[in-house]
């Protein structure tokens, strides 16, 4: 890397790490009233820096709750407490970690590991304010409003949190790309956060500020925001008024009432950048062309204008006093412009858009629920037989309520003497277990005289490297081989990497394309394994010139009817599956097969291995 290159590297860190801190500063001010900060970034010293700064900036009466990323329900919304339900023979409940965090903010670690029912029931005390408990005889309505602050160290980009959960957090930062280096001062001291709290609160002392509190914004700028938001291609409102809160903070962090444009741009470059999701069109291409002639007066006064002395070269166009009057809505959009990240348009050319990719079934298996092994999830009602395991401080919690009714069923009230507690069977409680099922790929490879003449060395030699990928994972592979006039497993179901190896290596070529029973032969072991618990996952390399039927009859009209019979009966199945076209040039047929077996297509002309491997990789992932 060059001098320029780094010095750009270094500033584009210092320049993110002073938005964080800002950022940073207005989520202390009103942690509730800002929903929350995403902070993507590694264990280290940037993150602990920040967070000892978040420490700093936070009220010393203000509680900083941490939840674990395997906390129960018990744990975050509360529940029974037994050992007090016993001593005082009634139901008492306990706080969970969402009403302990009233007023303050929540600690979420390893956001991006984080449960669906997790993540929901926080979407919930967030928009609700209050956490809602109906559980062990114990219903109740606790009040609470916190901020949320999640970190994010997902190493991939399809690592991160829920995008339900991201869309209540006003901000989204990326520390990644900081180092050490970059960190500098922090611009206000914990003093002004206070002033800044007590401006925004319903009353102020004189001393300190004469205005009433700040709660008004400059006329139009809820539109302008609004504006913003979709000329990024933001769909939530929930952005626009998160941007509209954060620019009365910052107001009131420069103890104004009155927020301005600077305040707008600066809530628009916090909020919007990193939910953008294209670049605006250029305002010249809004604009239709003028169907009238040109006004004789126009070029007068254009002549006008061409007699003014020039402009000082030395004007900065971005600083708002010698920037001309613009339109609000421009002035926010601008600012927005300015923060967005280089590499945008790279990661909006992604197939997700940028904002990452769901796990599929090859790369990290699905998900299914039992009672035996994994990793408890939780507990319901049951009867611990067949191999059910009994969850004993559930089962004494479940029956801790009714005891006092169990000993004296006429008169409800229970006998100083009476020590006995009663344990029936509606009581019992199991735990709840999830385990990940492994993944087995089925290779279905055309090794028919056409395929062997074009693709078939660039087809074993991706395969290979897919392979080694499913041994990385630990899951199992398959190999199928078409020609001639049907198809042949040549190795079932293995995790053997030298097995497939050879298997693969030792594959000829040369025959007709028999595609039907190809595919045939494929969704038939998809569906065996299938019946095994794990999941299948089929990759095709074909390049689709089927010549022969089931039956053996040649002609490509009978051989492709009976390929798109396959294709339709494979959809049918559910059974994922990526069609790689390894022909010279994309064949229109393949296409036409992947979209009626509802496949990724994947056309790689002229591809090495290498390309063909990465191809069928980002298939897989989508």
């Amino acid at each position: 890397m060059n001098g320029s290159a780094a010095s750009g590297s270094a500033g584009r860190g210092a320049a993110i790490w002073a938005d964080a801190v800002r950022a940073l500063a207005l989520f202390a001010i009103d942690p509730a009233g800002l929903g929350g900060i995403s902070l993507r970034a590694g264990a280290g010293t940037v993150r602990d820096h920040w967070l000892s700064l978040l420490k700093q900036a936070l009220p010393p009466d203000m509680p900083l709750r941490r939840l674990p990323l395997h906390a129960g329900d018990d744990r975050l919304l509360g529940g029974l407490d037994l050992a007090a339900t016993l001593q005082a023979n009634r139901p008492i409940a306990q706080r969970g970690l969402l009403a302990e965090a009233d007023g303050g903010v929540l600690l979420l670690a390893m956001a991006e590991r984080i449960e669906p029912a997790t993540a929901a029931r926080l979407r919930a005390a967030l928009d609700d304010r209050a956490v809602t408990l109906q559980r062990e005889g114990l219903p109740c309505l606790l009040p609470t409003r916190f901020g949320i602050v999640a970190l994010d160290e997902g190493a991939d980009p399809d690592e991160r949190p829920p995008t339900s959960l991201l869309d209540r957090l006003a901000f989204h930062l990326d520390l990644t790309d900081v180092s050490v280096r970059d960190i500098g001062d922090r611009p206000w001291t914990p003093a002004d956060l206070a002033v800044a709290r007590r401006v925004m609160a319903a009353g102020l002392p004189d001393d300190v500020i004469s205005v009433p509190p700040a709660r008004r914004i400059i006329p139009d700028a809820a539109q302008a925001l609004c504006g913003a938001a979709l000329a990024l291609g933001i769909d939530s409102l929930r952005a626009p008024l998160l941007a509209l809160h954060a620019a009365r903070i910052a107001a009131a962090l420069d103890e104004r009432t009155e927020a301005t444009d600077t305040d707008l741009g600066l809530a628009a470059r916090l909020v919007f950048v990193s939910r953008a999701t294209r670049f605006p069109p250029p305002r010249d291409a809004e604009q239709p062309e003028p169907d009238t002639e040109p006004d004789p007066q126009d070029d007068d006064n254009r002549s006008d204008q061409d007699d003014r002395p020039p402009s000082d070269p030395d004007d900065d166009p971005s600083d708002p006093d010698t920037m001309p009057d613009q339109p609000l809505a421009d002035v926010v959009l601008q600012a927005a412009l300015a923060a967005l990240p280089p590499d945008l348009l790279a990661r909006l050319a992604r197939p997700d858009g940028g904002r990452g990719l769901a796990r599929a079934p090859g790369r990290a298996g699905q998900m299914k629920a039992s009672t035996k092994r994994g990793r408890p999830i939780g507990t319901r009602q049951g009867d611990p037989k067949n191999g059910a395991r009994l969850h004993l401080l559930e089962t004494l919690k479940a029956a801790a309520p009714w005891q006092a009714l169990r000993r004296h069923p006429g008169s409800g009230t229970a006998s100083a003497t009476m020590t006995r507690f009663e344990v029936r069977r509606e009581d019992f409680r199991i735990i709840r277990f999830r385990q990940r099922i492994g993944t087995t790929t089925v290779f279905a490879v055309d090794a028919s005289g056409s395929a062997a003449m074009q693709r078939l060395n660039e087809a074993k030699g991706a395969v290979e490297l897919l392979l080694a990928d499913c041994y990385v994972r630990r899951d199992q592979v398959a190999l199928i081989a078409f020609r001639g006039r049907g198809a042949t497993v040549l190795l079932p179901p293995t995790g053997s990497l030298l097995r497939a190896k050879r298997s693969l290596a030792g594959l000829p070529g040369g025959g007709p394309t028999p595609l039907a029973a190809g595919i045939d032969a494929a969704a038939a072991l998809a569906d065996t394994i299938r019946r095994t618990g794990r999941t299948a996952v089929i990759t095709l390399l074909t390049d689709a010139r089927a010549n022969i039927a089931r039956d053996g009859s040649g002609g490509r009209p009978r051989a492709e009817a009976e390929a798109l019979e396959s294709a339709r009966a494979l959809r049918a199945a559910g059974v994922a599956t990526l069609l790689v076209d390894t022909s010279p040039r994309p064949n229109p047929f393949a296409r036409r097969l992947a979209e009626t077996m509802r496949a990724h297509y994947v056309p790689l002309p002229y591809a090495d291995a290498s390309a063909l491997s990465r191809a069928v990789r980002s298939a897989a992932a989508a």
